[in-house]
């Protein structure tokens, strides 16, 4: 082989062991360059895998390693997220809540859950016995007509009766913010007063009593009257018809225990507010709703939806909620 042929040879060999060595460089400078991260993947299942990768964001890197998530599954952090070497994307159900650790940035102090939880007041709770009152009713019964002033007669003199309640009570620094009854025994119970009144005879010239008839479990009575009882009824609830009928009930039981009517049992002082204001009567003259007046009608022929005889607002007493108010 002449000389010349060697020399060319020999050209060519350095010129492709030098076009390798340029590839084999550039090559490392790109891996150099892509910054190459070790970042942990932790699924809902709890398994934990490390993927080594350039990427930063976190759905890049979740593509990236053929990760798909589930309708009902988030990251953590968020999908749009940026991360860093060393950190962990976690995979979760939507529903899951980070508590997160909090920090004072001026200051530079790192605050640890267990010291957030010593700073939170705890809630206690405390089961409680109680022995609570039984009032008793006054029962009164009318006897004949007298010519002069009428009489009353005590037949019985009235006793408190006494149950023991038992309360579930939560206390948040020392302050009592949940009290629920668990349960009531009743341990004494009350005696009723029962007072015997004699009707007083009226002249035709005085101003003719409301007639109330009660005949087969059912009371009837005058239009003006039958009214009044719908306007009180409305005013105490009218938010539905087991509402307005939960409130006539209530003054029907009392009438049952008492021998008296609804109406009356209205009327009495400090129970019900005809006595205690009078926004009643604006209701008067058919200002309620027309199943008002179909609860005091049904009330009156003898449907009934408790057997309680007192009520409060919701909210201000453990009980029955019918309607918005408390029956007990």
């Amino acid at each position: 082989m002449k000389k010349e042929e060697r020399a060319s040879i020999s050209i060519m060999k350095i010129i492709c062991i030098s076009i390798i060595l340029l590839l084999i460089s550039g090559i490392g400078v790109m891996a150099v360059n892509a910054k190459l991260s070790d970042v942990k993947i932790v699924l809902q299942n709890g398994y934990e895998m490390t993927a080594l990768t350039s990427k930063t964001k976190v759905s890049e890197i979740l593509e990236e390693n053929n990760i798909i998530l589930e309708e009902n599954q988030k990251t953590i952090p968020d999908l749009d997220s940026e991360i860093v070497a060393g950190e962990s994307i976690k995979i979760t159900d939507k529903t899951y809540q980070e508590v997160k650790i909090a920090k004072i940035s001026e200051q530079g102090v790192e605050t640890s859950l267990n010291q957030l939880l010593e700073n939170y007041a705890p809630i206690t709770e405390k089961i409680v016995v109680e022995q609570v009152a039984i009032p008793y009713e006054t029962i009164t019964k009318e006897t004949g007509v007298a010519t002069g002033n009428k009489t009353n007669k005590v037949l019985q003199q009235g006793k408190e009766g006494l149950k023991e309640v038992t309360y579930k009570i939560k206390y948040q620094n020392d302050v009592e913010i949940e009290k629920i009854v668990i349960s009531e025994e009743i341990k004494k119970q009350p005696v009723n007063k029962i007072v015997q009144i004699q009707k007083v005879a009226t002249s035709r010239s005085a101003t003719p009593r409301t007639t109330t008839s009660y005949t087969g479990g059912k009371w009837s009575y005058s239009a003006s009257d039958f009214d009044l009882l719908c306007a009180i009824t409305a005013q105490e609830c009218s938010s539905s018809y087991a509402g307005s009928l939960a409130v006539i009930t209530a003054a029907c039981n009392r009438a049952d225990a008492r021998g008296t009517d609804p109406l009356t049992e209205y009327k009495r002082k400090g129970q019900f507010c005809y006595s205690i204001d009078s926004h009643w009567k604006k209701r008067l003259n058919g200002n309620y709703a027309s199943y008002v007046s179909q609860a005091v009608t049904d009330a009156l022929n003898g449907a009934r939806n408790h057997n309680y005889r007192s009520f409060r607002s919701a909210g201000t007493h453990a009980g029955v909620n019918i309607g918005g108010n408390v029956y007990f």
